[in-house]
């Protein structure tokens, strides 16, 4: 009954501790005023039955309960409906470069690096609701696999979507994948501007060396965080195609630059981050996902319903119901 509701001068329901003084000021003047006469027979008197005496002390119950009503209304109560509308006052404009080589395809993260990573790029992607996001593909070459944009919807399908094909050339280009998401962030306008460039091998191809491309990322003020993507040792790996076009795996030794991914954080004022399980590259993203923080202006607007108002109207009503019994009903018993 009381849910959603508030009251404004709590402090006054402190008043009720007089209600239990009144009943003992009440019952002590009712003995008092109740006079004594012993008689030594009642023959002659014609008794009656009647409840009317028994009944007086309701008039008391009806004021006890109007000033009850009266204290309630004074503490104010009320219903509140909070809506809130929030503004987004620092935009993060987000590109995410994925390599999608066959070494992708390595069964070191469950059910392979590249599942691993749509998986947990998806949890991320899904909070960071006031950002604008794109993603980029890359192997031997790169390209835009969607734009930045505010539509996660439309990401997360992108996302979804991506896989090793035979289309992009093989091998790993991360300068071609950096500078082509650069490309992409060049232009925006967004407070800050992000990549997250993983990567689970060295860079082997491409006519664009990577750390051009972190210069350019420098110069348009693009912060890149690098994730290296792969056990320590051996991982089950494709080497070769089969007559049914099925992948052959083998256990290959991971191989990842390192020192290039870590020099790339470092210039454009990113953090570098190594990946060798499902749950360190969950981490990873989280707290990726930490030190990016949109700032959020939060507006609260309430629509205050004032409650008082039948509170009174009840109490007013129980105490003309008691004067009335009083003059009239009860006027001889008092």
């Amino acid at each position: 009954m009381l849910e959603g509701i508030e009251f404004l001068n709590k402090e006054l329901f402190w008043l009720l501790l007089a209600l239990p003084i009144a009943v003992a000021w009440y019952v002590f003047k009712n003995k008092q005023q109740t006079a004594t006469l012993k008689m030594s027979s009642l023959k002659g008197f014609k008794l009656t039955n009647s409840a009317l005496p028994k009944l007086k002390h309701g008039l008391f119950v009806l004021r006890l309960l109007a000033l009850a009503l009266l204290i309630t209304a004074l503490a104010r109560p009320r219903s509140v409906e909070v809506s809130t509308k929030t503004k987004t006052t620092k935009g993060i404009d987000i590109l995410m470069a994925i390599d999608v080589s066959a070494s992708m395809l390595a069964k070191d993260l469950k059910p392979n690096r590249l599942e691993a990573l749509k998986n947990v790029a998806s949890e991320f992607i899904a909070q960071r609701p006031n950002d604008r996001i794109g993603l980029v593909e890359y192997a031997g070459e790169s390209y835009t696999k969607t734009p930045i944009t505010s539509d996660k919807a439309v990401v997360l399908q992108s996302l979804k979507s991506i896989e090793y094909n035979t289309i992009i050339e093989g091998g790993t280009a991360i300068g071609m994948g950096l500078a082509t998401a650069v490309n992409r962030l060049k232009d925006s306008k967004a407070k800050s501007k992000v990549i997250i460039l993983l990567t689970d091998g060295v860079n082997n191809t491409g006519f664009i060396d990577p750390r051009t491309a972190s210069e350019l990322a420098v110069e348009y003020g693009i912060k890149t965080y690098t994730i290296g993507l792969g056990t320590n040792g051996m991982a089950l790996s494709p080497v070769a195609v089969d007559r049914a076009g099925r992948f052959v795996y083998d256990r290959v030794q991971v191989e990842i630059d390192e020192a290039l991914l870590k020099e790339i954080a470092k210039a454009t004022g990113g953090e570098y981050f190594r990946a060798t399980n499902n749950k360190k590259l969950e981490e990873i993203y989280g707290e990726i996902n930490k030190l990016e923080k949109t700032e959020i202006e939060e507006f609260k607007f309430s629509n205050y319903d004032e409650k008082f108002r039948p509170l009174v109207l009840l109490a007013g009503l129980l105490l003309l119901v008691e004067l009335a019994l009083r003059f009239t009903v009860f006027r001889s018993f008092i």
